[in-house]
């Protein structure tokens, strides 16, 4: 017999300290016939990047949740259908956004105000994050996005006005449910000083927003017959046998206070609010699911250590999503293996740890380089809260490559954020 895999979705609260803070329980159980017999269940707690459920506050009004699941190829591995059920009108659903652990390596979906905010002519950055590696294309998460200063001989000495396009895509459940996105940003930075080591700057961010479900590929628990197989999907489920698209629109705002002693060190911080307008979202036309404002903060900066090749960086961040809380901060230790400003060799080396809701997530170990015009980052995410023995402790992996033609005739620039 064909080794097969049940995923159930359970009625049942999670705990928010338990890196689902919108999340419900699922119950992997596999079982594998023969001259013996194996079982083995796993509890688990997910969550999808863009509906990831407060379930201390959730209702079910529906006879039943939704029970979901799905088969790999020759039933080798699971693929995982991650709380769709609870996505698709019910009221009482709230949404949180897809994330990254290198949230310094992807300015425009942390703060708008960072559009145009570094020294440099033109910026290209990209980021890959493959959440959860246990769990079969669980999460994978990657953007690309392009920001530069335009009319730098037009303003005001010192003043930058920034512009900027954006992409995201997210995946979830090996591609049964998809989130793509498309920002244009703006950013204006006043400098408030002569030498414009102080400056402050508010940025804007406009969203097309796209998310879309493979019917075809879900399965109800009530559909699995005995040798294995699948019953056709009952005229009577919520969601049919059919890809569902659906777009919105939204908007969101940021402030950056960046700032300077010596025009060798940086410090800031910053704020901003993504969906502002609550964009509505929903897979049935019906009871239609508005998407919470997430308000995050963020500061950091950088001192070299005089008399030294090193540099010390920090960072933080919070955020706050329906209740959904998350606290990010670490550092990171650089070495420069070249004295060339112009086209430097940098190592870095650090950790941020990454909370929820009062409990301890994930150690973050961070390595990266910089060579030239390009800046190279790795992160992987170990997990340490009691979600690590269904992970296996791999919280995910994350690669970031940020490139940046510098500015000519050895103009350095006023220092911008770097981590």
């Amino acid at each position: 017999m064909n080794q097969t895999a049940l995923l159930k979705l359970q009625n049942r609260p999670v705990a928010a300290d338990e890196n689902c803070p919108t999340g419900v329980a699922l119950s992997i159980c596999s079982s594998t016939a023969g001259s013996r017999v194996v079982r083995s269940c796993r509890t688990i707690r997910l969550a999808t990047h863009s509906l990831r459920l407060a379930t201390r506050s959730l209702r079910l009004t529906a006879t039943r949740a939704l029970r979901l699941a799905a088969l790999a190829p020759h039933f080798t591995r699971l693929t995982v259908a991650l709380t769709l059920a609870l996505m698709l009108g019910f009221p009482a659903a709230r949404a949180q956004d897809p994330g990254f652990s290198q949230f310094f390596a992807s300015p425009l979906t942390l703060n708008p105000a960072l559009t145009g905010k570094f020294n440099g002519v033109v910026r290209v950055a990209g980021n890959y994050r493959n959440q959860w590696p246990a769990i079969n294309n669980a999460f994978i998460t990657s953007t690309v996005s392009v920001d530069a200063p335009i009319l730098t001989n037009r303003l005001p000495e010192n003043d930058v006005w920034g512009i900027g396009i954006m992409a995201m895509s997210d995946k979830t459940a090996d591609g049964i449910l998809n989130s793509n996105y498309v920002s244009l940003s703006t950013a204006y930075h006043k400098a408030l000083d002569i030498d414009g080591y102080h400056q402050i700057g508010v940025g804007f961010q406009g969203t097309y927003g796209n998310q879309s479900l493979d019917g075809t590929r879900l399965h109800f628990e009530d559909q699995l017959r005995l040798d294995g197989s699948w019953l056709p999907v009952s005229p009577s489920e919520p969601i049919s046998s059919e890809f569902i698209s659906v777009h919105y629109f939204d908007m969101n705002l940021g402030v950056l206070y960046n700032a300077s002693t010596t025009g060798n060190n940086n410090f800031y911080i910053g704020a901003s609010a993504y969906h502002l307008n609550h964009p509505k979202v929903s897979f049935l036309g019906v009871d239609t699911i508005n998407i919470p404002t997430r308000i995050t903060l963020h500061g950091g900066g950088f001192f070299p250590i005089q008399g030294s090749p090193s540099t010390i960086y920090v960072s933080a961040l919070f955020n706050n999503q329906a209740g959904a809380r998350e606290y990010v901060f670490g550092g990171a230790w650089a070495v420069a293996a070249s004295a060339d400003e112009q086209y430097p060799v940098n190592f870095y080396a650090g950790a941020w740890g990454r909370f929820t809701n009062n409990t301890t997530d994930a150690i973050i170990p961070y390595v990266g380089l910089d060579y030239g015009d390009f800046s190279l980052g790795v992160t992987y995410d170990v997990n340490v809260s009691s979600l690590s023995t269904a992970s296996q402790s791999r919280g995910g992996v994350e690669i970031s490559l940020i490139y940046i033609k510098k500015k000519g005739n050895g103009q350095h620039g006023i220092p911008c954020p770097r981590f």
